[in-house]
């Protein structure tokens, strides 16, 4: 099996405009005191991270409240750039699984139109190598479209050298009680080809 790092480092990803920047903080350090010891700042949207319902629906999940098995599973990777329509995902959604991340050198978006195709088909995840799957024009519609219907948004993702194809996702929350987004280590799980 190969395992496929898909994250940013937190560190370095740049934030999203009007974000507050990630700050490291030392509070100990080895050299003067017995170990090392760090504080960090930073919103729970930075780097690659989870985004939950409660984002941009008023009664929507909170990221320590979504079932786990919506952050594990089969997984379809597309590359395609652009903001999608509702007749693109409609061309798209008999060739993907459940959970969909779009490939897209961080120019693949969804419209509204297809964000309403995707809360009515069987998909509980999507993500994108953009900072974000809404264009900047038009965040909160696509958002709220996924979150009302319950699906999960994993951004910021590092998809550079993965082609596409079938795998299977891990990408599991840090747990932060109550919060509408959280940090997470993504990952794609591919079955070597040859005998088993």
């Amino acid at each position: 099996m190969i395992i496929h790092d898909i994250s940013i480092d937190t560190l370095t990803a740049p934030v999203y405009e009007g974000d507050p920047d990630t700050e490291v903080i030392t509070i100990k350090d080895i050299d003067a005191d017995e170990c090392n010891l760090t504080a960090l700042s930073m919103c729970t949207h930075a780097g690659t991270h989870i985004d939950a319902p409660l984002h941009f629906c008023e009664d929507g999940s909170p990221v320590d409240n979504i079932r786990l098995n919506t952050f594990y599973g089969k997984c379809t990777v597309i590359t395609v750039e652009g903001i999608l329509t509702g007749d693109d995902m409609e061309r798209l959604l008999p060739y993907c699984k459940r959970r969909i991340l779009f490939h897209g050198e961080g120019n693949t978006y969804l419209s509204q139109s297809a964000a309403i195709v995707l809360a009515d088909s069987d998909v509980v995840l999507v993500g994108t190598d953009a900072d974000s799957i809404a264009p900047p024009f038009d965040e909160a519609r696509p958002h709220r479209e996924l979150a009302r219907a319950g699906i999960v948004v994993l951004e910021n993702l590092n998809l550079s050298a993965i082609d596409d194809g079938e795998y299977e996702l891990c990408a599991f929350p840090v747990k932060l009680g109550g919060l509408e987004a959280a940090p997470c280590r993504a990952i794609l799980l591919e079955m070597e080809k040859g005998l088993h």
